[in-house]
């Protein structure tokens, strides 16, 4: 896991994504499962209930489970820290917290992936976020493609993101459980394309599930949130 650029513990907090992992009621520990911010049926036909129902009841609190069963049993007082991305940094800079780093990102990045979607968002952001794509991207169809290929093209498990990385908006891609903070960029987007994130829907079909995420149920407004979050950090 690369580290040298990893960000200072202050540039990680009061993400929208933090106040989304820490909704549940009285978690056994640091991390949280968050209820769905929609009907477990809302994003049908482009993701089911019953893909909601084992990707977030048993996947993500699988997760999370098990990263709190990690952090109780640890030693190590920095790993106390109830800020869930301190611990995630944390982990990621140890090559022996290996297997708490691969459950503390996963149960954040699946927390930040239910705020990307949503079944009755806008087809396209707002006039701020729209200029950022124009000028880093190519534009709203030129980001869709970039987008689309990054997720397709992921070899195995992994995730497609829309990050800010020193004031640009690029299209990266992490695998497994990797994430964009231990990498100094601030999300705005992901994509799971994990297998268990559309398999019962789509198979072996990833391209179409992507697809019908990205024309029609991409959470515009959350990603404008995260870009005035990722400004205001560069103000």
């Amino acid at each position: 896991m690369a580290t040298q650029d990893t960000p200072q513990h202050s540039q990680l907090q009061s993400t929208p994504a933090t106040q989304f992992a820490g909704a549940a009621q009285a978690p056994a520990g640091p991390f949280a499962l968050p209820p769905l911010p929609y009907e477990p049926d809302a994003l049908a036909p482009y993701v089911s209930a019953e893909t909601l129902a084992l990707h977030h009841g048993k996947h993500h609190r699988a997760y999370v489970d098990k990263a709190n069963k990690l952090v109780a049993e640890s030693n190590d007082p920095d790993l106390k820290d109830t800020v869930v991305e301190h611990i995630v940094v944390r982990a990621a800079r140890n090559p022996g917290l290996m297997e708490l780093f691969n459950n503390a990102a996963q149960a954040w990045n699946h927390s930040f992936f239910w705020q990307c979607l949503t079944p009755a968002g806008r087809k396209k952001p707002s006039a701020a976020l729209a200029r950022k794509i124009d000028a880093d991207l190519g534009g709203l169809e030129g980001f869709a493609k970039k987008f689309a290929d990054a997720a397709a093209k992921q070899f195995g498990a992994g995730w497609a993101w829309l990050v800010m990385d020193c004031g640009k908006l690029k299209v990266v891609t992490t695998g497994n459980a990797d994430m964009p903070l231990v990498h100094g960029q601030i999300p705005l987007l992901t994509l799971d394309v994990w297998e268990h994130a559309y398999y019962l829907d789509y198979q072996n079909r990833r391209p179409d599930y992507i697809k019908a995420v990205i024309q029609n149920l991409l959470n515009w407004e959350f990603a404008e949130a995260n870009l005035e979050h990722a400004l205001g950090k560069r103000a």
